[in-house]
């Protein structure tokens, strides 16, 4: 986990938290898996229940999905938040990723997705692609999610793990009520 990516999901949990206001918040963390952080501390309050979702086991993940495009082992509408950093990039086909994004999510459920928009290639085992707001806007398009916010850190300050290259772009959106 980039020093730079926490620190966006930390302002994502501040500025939008009066949306969470259920007792308890259901989230989904794909590409969950704890290679150097994660977000579940974040989300360690008697508030949320967090689900850790990946390819394969190992810290961090609650959940194997058998098909990264197809989460058969989620019901739809199961939760309020869908997240994820640093993973997108690592899909070949994300845009189908988007769709099951939607489907999950409950009818005014959020997701906040962080992904780089620069940086050299890190294979996690591929590494694909980068992402700009205009690109975030097209998924929300592509999906039918509601957009509420995307944009680039194009200058970002320097962070101790050096992570401020990856010039994050931060997406949330929401699903809009049937």
């Amino acid at each position: 986990m980039h020093q730079s990516s926490y620190k966006k999901m930390e302002f994502f949990i501040s500025e939008y938290s009066s949306i969470f206001n259920q007792k308890k918040n259901f989230v989904l963390d794909f590409g969950s898996h704890d290679v150097n952080g994660s977000y579940r501390p974040l989300f360690s309050s008697d508030s949320w229940n967090y689900t850790g979702l990946d390819l394969s086991s190992g810290p961090n993940v609650d959940l194997v999905t058998n098909d990264p495009y197809k989460w058969t082992e989620i019901e739809d509408e199961k939760f309020d938040l869908v997240i994820s950093g640093q993973a997108l990039e690592h899909c070949d086909f994300f845009w189908l990723i988007f769709l099951e994004i939607k489907r999950v999510l409950k009818p005014n459920g959020h997701a906040c997705i962080i992904a780089p928009s620069s940086g050299p290639e890190h294979k996690y085992p591929v590494d694909c692609w980068r992402f700009y707001p205009d690109g975030m806007k097209a998924l929300c398009n592509y999906s039918g999610l509601e957009l509420i916010k995307a944009e680039t850190e194009w200058n970002p300050p320097d962070y101790e793990d050096g992570s401020q290259v990856w010039k994050d772009t931060i997406l949330v959106a929401k699903k809009p009520i049937k």
